[in-house]
């Protein structure tokens, strides 16, 4: 644009799925999860896998993250937690139990390293992804968490409830266990997150970590000018405020466009790097 005219113009269409990738739905009633399986194409060879989750905002919100990892190859399974059918309608009494057995599903498909599975949580999600980590560490071996929270948090929108559960019973708000993890850790927040602390959050995590003496590789990238929405993959426009989908009120996730931009366009290349790394 120039003085009001435009001047040229370009359509660009995001692919997500690599050749061959493949995937399929999963409901509660078929497969005892709800979320979408992403598996690389025949004949890739055996790698690393991940288990991810959203936030707050719940559904199956990162199909399309899942469909990129399988594109490079690495399996994913794009796990909704609440708000799909089969499944609580709020971030209410959610059984690890649940999370565990959509790991072992993953665990069992062709091309899956067993050994070296990730959780990848982002916002409320990376509370289920640390507690996985180190209350199931022969099944779960690390964690990538954006956004995150070190600490275990209500339910939501309804404060006064648990967000999760394990052995039929609610885990209380406390710091985060993780003398158990069996693998490496990534936190990655942005500088100004409003929502909440998630840059003291990510430092908090690897100081954890330090303390029970992890002998694994584990590192917060905290960005500067970057918000809520620091993550995960790059190149995909979006703002800084939004309409919550579950209270529809607008929210102030932080940071500016061009930071959370430019930390996404940091972070992930080191996210699959981590991936790369696992069984080298």
């Amino acid at each position: 644009m120039a003085h009001g005219h435009q001047l040229a113009s370009r359509r660009v269409t995001r692919a997500w799925f690599g050749t061959g990738v493949t995937s399929r739905n999963l409901t509660v009633a078929a497969d005892k999860v709800a979320g979408t399986l992403h598996l690389p194409a025949p004949g890739t060879p055996r790698h690393s896998a991940v288990l991810l989750f959203g936030g707050s905002e719940g559904g199956n919100s990162n199909k399309p993250a899942a469909a990129l990892l399988a594109s490079h190859g690495y399996p994913a399974l794009s796990l909704g937690y609440f708000n799909l059918p089969g499944l609580p309608q709020a971030l209410e009494n959610i059984p690890l139990e649940y999370f565990a057995t959509a790991a072992r599903l993953l665990a069992a498909q062709p091309g899956v390293d067993p050994r070296h599975i990730l959780a990848m949580g982002y916002s409320r999600g990376s509370e289920a992804a640390l507690l996985l980590a180190n209350d199931y560490p022969d099944l779960i071996h690390g964690a990538v968490v954006y956004s995150p929270s070190a600490q275990v948090n209500s339910g939501f929108p309804d404060y006064g409830t648990f967000a999760w559960t394990k052995d039929g019973k609610p885990i209380a708000e406390r710091l985060i266990p993780l003398g158990h993890v069996s693998g490496p850790v990534m936190a990655i927040a942005g500088a100004h997150d409003l929502l909440w602390t998630s840059s003291r959050w990510a430092r908090q995590i690897v100081q954890e970590l330090d303390a029970a003496g992890n002998r694994y590789p584990h590192q917060a990238l905290i960005y500067p000018n970057a918000g809520h929405g620091v993550g995960t993959f790059p190149y995909l426009p979006a703002g800084t405020r939004l309409i919550h989908p579950v209270t529809r009120r607008e929210t102030d996730l932080g940071g500016t466009r061009a930071g959370d931009a430019a930390a996404q366009e940091a972070g992930w290349p080191k996210v699959l790097a981590l991936l790369a790394s696992l069984g080298s």
